[in-house]
């Protein structure tokens, strides 16, 4: 994944006080913006460079409206503040699952209008791409990723997180993602790994993931929490197996470092988006949508960032060679693991999520 999307993961993570200041920062920004023009979230970086040329800058040029492109992003309880204040300052934003279900039963988020999109576009987004408080952005997954010079193709290699898991069989320095940010821990490989089946994950057996995290435990090198840290951890071989972000893996092997994807048991995840409610720009802000969701505006965007269409759609108009790297690639999706953004979201009786459980659960664990 990208700098930003790690960037967004740590701003979830500050505190109020911090948010509201950031969240001054963009309405002092917004406040010079005319009540015709609309205002989104893009972050920065590659994503947002990708988001612009593919988004915002033909949908300005086909409708006449002017955008304008916000990289800063939103934390826990920025919108949520936006929206009980009545200072909506942002008309449309990215959001994982995890947030925006939330978001929504609160009452925080405007409903889509899908009967603006033509029938094609609509019948080619995957069903979990669309959702009443939003439409998927674009997919992206977890991988298991090989350096080949450890692992060559012509050799016995992990192949499911079974075998990832065992150490004697498959000996090598080994790497997963931390579950320092619950929805996007190493739960999913970690049942896996013990014989769960995958249509079987939901709801997660907290106790058997953790048990199953204690046989590996030993033989992790590094917990990472960032896309950029696995990506520099394998492309200066420090780990000769690991989980990474699929988008990452395939910049180092763009590059000709000796990476390949596992893309078996890999598991997907998707960013929607989302209206705050009371955007000043509504009607704008869902016109953006469906034009961003569009076969044509995706192909586009996946061409410039290897990030897979919600649109399947859009892989009639992708080269093969660009099409091969997508999460959301059909051949891929048949074998991918979909993570379950509404189970993540469930409240349970004591007012925390099961995203939050695992946190809480995974900083103690992490210590022991």
């Amino acid at each position: 994944m990208s700098f930003l999307i790690n960037r967004r993961r740590f701003m979830e993570t500050t505190a109020s006080a911090l948010a509201v200041s950031a969240l001054s920062s963009v309405a002092t920004r917004a406040s010079a913006q005319s009540s015709g023009e609309l205002r989104v979230v893009v972050y920065g970086g590659d994503v947002g460079k990708a988001v612009i040329e593919a988004f915002v800058k033909p949908f300005e040029a086909q409708t006449g409206i002017k955008v304008t492109s916000i990289t800063d992003d939103l934390g826990v309880g920025q919108l949520e503040l936006m929206v009980t204040t009545n200072n909506v300052t942002v008309d449309v934003t990215p959001s994982p699952y995890g947030s925006a279900a939330p978001y929504f039963k609160k009452g925080l988020l405007e409903e889509i209008d899908y009967s603006i999109y033509k029938k094609e576009d609509l019948d080619g987004i995957v069903d979990f791409a669309k959702e009443p408080f939003g439409v998927a952005a674009y997919i992206y997954s977890y991988n298991m990723v090989y350096n080949t010079e450890k692992f060559p193709p012509n050799k016995a290699r992990p192949t499911n997180w079974a075998e990832f898991w065992d150490v004697e069989k498959f000996p090598g320095v080994r790497s997963l993602v931390s579950g320092l940010y619950g929805i996007e821990g190493p739960w999913e490989e970690a049942l896996l790994a013990d014989g769960v089946a995958p249509d079987a994950l939901y709801p997660m057996d907290i106790d058997r993931v953790f048990a199953s995290l204690d046989k590996v435990k030993p033989h992790i090198r590094k917990w990472w929490t960032s896309g950029s840290e696995i990506q520099q951890l394998m492309h200066d071989k420090v780990v000769d197996i690991a989980q990474s972000y699929d988008g990452r893996a395939n910049h180092l092997i763009d590059e000709g470092a000796p990476i390949e994807v596992n893309r078996k048991q890999a598991k997907l995840q998707w960013e929607y988006w989302v209206i705050p409610k009371g955007s000043p720009n509504a009607l704008n802000a869902q016109k953006f949508i469906e034009f961003a969701t569009r076969a044509d505006r995706q192909a586009a965007f996946a061409q410039l960032i290897p990030y897979g269409p919600s649109n399947l759609n859009a892989y009639k108009l992708i080269p093969e060679k660009v099409a091969s790297k997508l999460a959301s690639n059909p051949q891929y999706m048949a074998s991918g693991i979909r993570t379950n953004g509404k189970w993540y979201a469930e409240v349970g009786s004591d007012g925390l999520t099961n995203s939050q459980r695992l946190i809480q659960r995974w900083n103690e664990w992490i210590l022991q």
